[in-house]
C-alpha cells in the first residue's frame, strides 16, 4: 500500500483529503505546516506528497525547493494542491519541480487518478 503525505494548514481540507485517499486505498500521514512536512518526510518517507502552497511557516514552494535539493528526496513524486490558480503560481510550482499542479476546488477522482499515475506500479 502506497504511503501518501498530505500537507495542508486547513484542518477541514486535511481531514477530507485524508478520508478521500484512505478510501482510495492509500495509507495516509498528515502535516499541518511546512516544518512538519519536512520532518515527516525524513522520519517516514512517503511514496507521494500532496502539498499545499499556502502554509503558515514556510511556503509549500519552499518545501518543494528543499525536497528537490536533497538527493534522498529529489525524485519524490509531488502534487501541488492549492487554491492559487494563476498561471504564474502554476509555472512556479512546475519550475521548482512539482510533478503535477492541481487547483482547488478539484475533482476527487482526478486527484486519485493523478496520484496513481505518479506512483510506481507496485505501490499504486
Amino acid at each position: 500500500m502506497a504511503l501518501i503525505l498530505i500537507v495542508d494548514n486547513d484542518p477541514n481540507i486535511l481531514l477530507s483529503l485524508e478520508y478521500l485517499m484512505q478510501q482510495a486505498g492509500f495509507e495516509v500521514v498528515v502535516a499541518e505546516d511546512g516544518e512538519q512536512a519536512l520532518t515527516r518526510v525524513d522520519t517516514t518517507p512517503p511514496d507521494l506528497l500532496l502539498l499545499d502552497s499556502n502554509l503558515p511557516d514556510i511556503s509549500g514552494f519552499e518545501v518543494l525547493e528543499r525536497l528537490r535539493s536533497e538527493a534522498s528526496t529529489s525524485h519524490l513524486p509531488i502534487i501541488m494542491l492549492t487554491a492559487y490558480g494563476r498561471d504564474a503560481e502554476r509555472e512556479k510550482g512546475l519550475a521548482l519541480g512539482a510533478n503535477d499542479y492541481i487547483i482547488k476546488p478539484f475533482s476527487p477522482q482526478l486527484l486519485i487518478e493523478r496520484a496513481h499515475a505518479l506512483l510506481p506500479k507496485e505501490s499504486a
